[in-house]
């Protein structure tokens, strides 16, 4: 029987809460969440506070996401050249500092033109951070706990993504917009120093020289993705399955007000129960991937979420669409974690950045197209025959994935990847 092998210092029969590296970035990073989830609530307030203009927010917000989609084209390059670990620091300490000029600038009076630059900048290190973030959690834990951190990180981050809104809304309402801002601005100083306390194994072979061309480099990842069949099947039938369901939050909104008449106070209690799936999700993904595979997984999760969102469509009680939207969140949770876990177990580290990179350019890209498709659908036709339509096409979308090499139990290992 040989020793269990050794990756810094933790083994790898360990279990994960045993990795002190990342217990410190599961901390550190659930922090941030929260203080970042401040700026979702305390920036809208602020310029409708200033300007009483919600056209000028949804200006505001246009070309902050403009910035990130421009800058996810160049974030994988810049993860796979820079050393990852003083790429994390450094986009946090950037947006800490970013974030602190607006309470201090309001000092002096508001001054609205600071959030054009502000938000664009801090959205585009943003994107930046996500994806060195993606290759973080492989240089810390063995790529059999991948699958099972993803899943704490995501707990955690949409629990704190729930919790951290109606804290800022507190806040906000007793001390000011600017403070919950400054809050959000200290909570990257947080993740910073949770960075720099850890450390991020170095990769055990030297990255292959490559040709240094930048559009080479760009395309490196997409080019990846299409050679290994798993992850090829997996990034078409996601995006279709984004094309069919980015609107969705959209559509239970409209549901919940247009036909079943409710307050906007149940809508937000709807929309906290809903997330609550995702929590779910996150924590359950580990222990049933492990014991179903990842095709039963990763499948069943998908056809699940069909059944949920025709279910949504079909709801005629609160309680009841509640239940439908935490469901299909909790399938969207463990499906996504699979996914991405299973791309960081067999993208060759010097990739990492770039597939990533490629697999949310590709991944996302059909989502805008599809979130006004289903919008406009539910409010000319009904909610009720989108939702059974866009649950019908996610149950195809299940059965096509079974004739592809996504099915296998152990992808990973098999030789299906590649």
């Amino acid at each position: 029987m040989h020793p269990p092998r050794q990756y810094g210092g933790v083994t790898k029969g360990s279990q994960l809460w045993r990795n002190r590296d990342f217990s410190i970035f599961w901390a550190s990073q659930t922090l941030s969440v929260a203080g970042d989830s401040f700026a979702l609530i305390a920036v809208p307030l602020l310029v409708l506070h200033t300007t009483g203009s919600v056209a000028q927010m949804g200006l505001l917000t246009g070309v902050a996401s403009a910035a990130s989609v421009v800058s996810g084209v160049f974030a994988g390059v810049l993860v796979d050249r820079i050393d990852r670990r003083r790429l994390l620091i450094w986009c946090d300490l950037a947006r800490m500092a970013l974030y602190g000029l607006v309470p201090a600038a309001w000092v002096f009076g508001p001054q609205i033109w600071l959030l054009y630059i502000v938000l664009p900048l801090c959205e585009a290190i943003g994107m930046v951070f996500q994806v060195a973030y993606v290759t973080a959690v492989r240089g810390l834990v063995d790529a059999d706990h991948i699958t099972e951190a993803n899943g704490r990180l995501g707990a955690t981050a949409a629990a704190a993504g729930v919790g951290g809104p109606l804290l800022a809304g507190v806040v906000a309402g007793w001390f000011g917009s600017t403070a919950a801002i400054a809050i959000n601005a200290a909570g990257f100083g947080v993740s910073a120093l949770g960075i720099a306390l850890i450390r991020l194994r170095t990769p055990s072979s030297p990255a292959p020289e490559e040709a240094r061309g930048t559009w080479q480099e760009l395309l490196a990842g997409a080019r990846f993705l299409w050679r290994q069949p798993v992850l090829r099947a997996l990034t078409v039938l996601l995006s279709f399955f984004i094309f069919l369901t980015l609107g969705l939050t959209d559509v239970l909104i409209y549901h919940l007000k247009h036909d079943l008449h409710q307050p906007d106070g149940a809508v937000g209690v709807v929309l906290g129960v809903a997330a609550l799936g995702t929590v779910a999700g996150s924590l359950l993904v580990g222990p049933v991937r492990r014991r179903l595979g990842f095709g039963v997984c990763w499948i069943g999760a998908i056809a699940v979420a069909g059944v949920a969102i025709a279910g949504l469509g079909l709801s005629t009680a609160v309680p009841v669409a509640a239940a439908a939207a935490a469901a299909y969140l909790a399938c969207t949770s463990v499906a996504g974690i699979c996914s991405m876990s299973l791309r960081q177990q067999v993208t060759p580290d010097h990739l990492l950045g770039r597939v990533t990179s490629a697999f949310w350019t590709i991944h996302f890209s059909l989502g805008p197209a599809g979130a006004a498709v289903l919008t406009w659908g539910a409010q000319h036709h009904g909610v009720a025959v989108v939702c059974l339509l866009a649950g019908a096409a996610c149950l195809l979308i299940a059965v096509a994935a079974f004739f592809t090499p996504i099915r296998q139990p152990n992808p990973e290992l098999s030789g299906a990847t590649g």
